[in-house]
C-alpha cells in the first residue's frame, strides 16, 4: 500500500538529515555484535528498463522514523571479497553476499575468500547463479530448464541452505508480493524459478562502476539517491531499501573508502538499521 500523509511527512525530513546529524551519534545495527577494538583502524593503503509497479506493504517490526538498508554485493567470491568483509568489520554492519557457484573455484584465493564469507557472521550467503549466463543474458533466459539448472548447481556446489536467489544481469523480483521483470523476454525463467521454489530479489539502487571497474561518483551522491528513493516512494517496499554493488568494484582505496564513507555516514544519521535480506518483509513465506 502507499505511504499515509503523516509517513510521507516523516520522509521529507530525510533531506537534510546528513547535514544536521551529529557526529557522535552511532546506530547500533541489528546484528547486534559487539565491535572490535581495532574498529577504528583505516581499511587500505593496504539500460535496464523501468519495472512495472507493485503494491506495496508495510512493516510493522520497523519504527516509523526508521529505514531498512540490505546491504547486498554480486559476484563474488572476486577481486574484492577481502576488502569488502574488512569494510563490514569495521563498521559492524550485516550483508548479503549473492555468490556465483563458478567463481568459488576459480582460484585458490577465491575459495580461501569463500570459507571466509561462509564463517562471517556478519555475511549471509545467497544465489547468483554458477555461470552468470556466461555473461550471454539473452540466450540464457530463452531457455528456463537452463536456468533452473544452472541455479539449483549453484545452490548444491555452494552449499546453501536456503533458496534466495537474484538473477544475473537483470533487475527481477518473484515473491508472494512481488512480481517485477526489468526485461520482459525474460518472464518465463523468472516464474519458472519461482515455481521451483526460488525466491528472486532484486534491487532498489545501484552503486553502479566507471569503465574502470571502480565505484562511480562518492558517497555523497549515493546518499542522496538514498534520500530521493525514500522521499519518493521508489522502493518495491515501503521503508525498506535493497542496495547492491559488487565485491571486484572494491579493490582501489578511493572506492573502498567512498564505501566505507557510505554506510558511515547512514548509520550516523541514526535513522536506518542494516538488516541481511532473509529479513525481508514476507520473504520466508511458501511461495504461491
Amino acid at each position: 500500500m502507499k505511504k499515509n500523509f503523516a509517513e510521507k511527512s516523516v520522509n521529507k525530513t530525510f533531506l537534510g538529515v546528513f547535514a544536521l546529524v551529529s557526529a557522535t551519534t552511532i546506530l547500533f545495527n541489528s546484528c547486534n555484535e559487539k565491535k572490535d577494538k581495532k574498529e577504528s583502524q583505516k581499511i587500505i593503503s593496504e539500460k535496464h528498463p523501468v519495472a512495472i509497479k507493485v503494491q506495496k506493504i508495510d512493516d510493522e517490526n520497523v519504527i516509523s522514523d526508521k529505514r531498512v538498508i540490505y546491504l547486498t554485493f554480486d559476484d563474488g567470491p572476486n577481486r574484492g571479497t577481502e576488502n569488502l568483509l574488512k569494510i563490514l568489520h569495521k563498521r559492524n554492519v550485516c550483508a548479503t553476499a549473492f555468490l556465483v557457484g563458478q567463481h568459488a573455484t576459480g582460484s585458490k584465493r577465491q575459495k580461501d575468500d569463500l570459507e571466509s564469507l561462509r564463517k562471517d557472521r556478519l555475511v549471509e550467503l545467497a544465489n547468483h547463479s554458477h555461470t552468470h549466463a556466461h555473461n550471454k543474458y539473452t540466450d540464457f533466459y530463452r531457455n528456463p530448464a537452463l536456468v533452473i539448472h544452472d541455479f539449483d548447481t549453484a545452490k548444491d556446489s555452494l552449499k546453501l541452505k536456503n533458496k534466495i536467489a537474484r538473477t544475473p544481469g537483470r533487475n527481477i523480483w518473484r515473491l508472494n508480493n512481488i512480481t517485477s521483470t526489468d526485461i520482459k523476454t525474460s518472464n518465463e525463467a523468472a516464474n519458472k524459478l519461482k515455481s521451483a521454489g526460488y525466491k528472486i530479489v532484486g534491487w532498489d539502487l545501484e552503486w553502479k562502476p566507471t569503465n574502470k571497474m571502480a565505484l562511480k561518483g562518492n558517497h555523497q551522491e549515493m546518499l542522496k539517491k538514498v534520500d530521493s528513493i525514500f522521499f519518493n516512494d521508489l522502493e518495491k517496499t515501503s521503508r525498506h531499501l535493497v542496495f547492491l554493488t559488487h565485491d571486484q568494484y572494491l579493490t582501489d582505496a578511493d572506492s573502498i573508502n567512498e564505501l566505507d564513507l557510505f554506510i558511515e555516514k547512514l548509520q550516523k544519521s541514526n535513522r536506518f538499521v542494516f538488516r541481511k535480506i532473509s529479513k525481508y518483509p514476507r520473504i520466508n513465506e511458501v511461495l504461491n
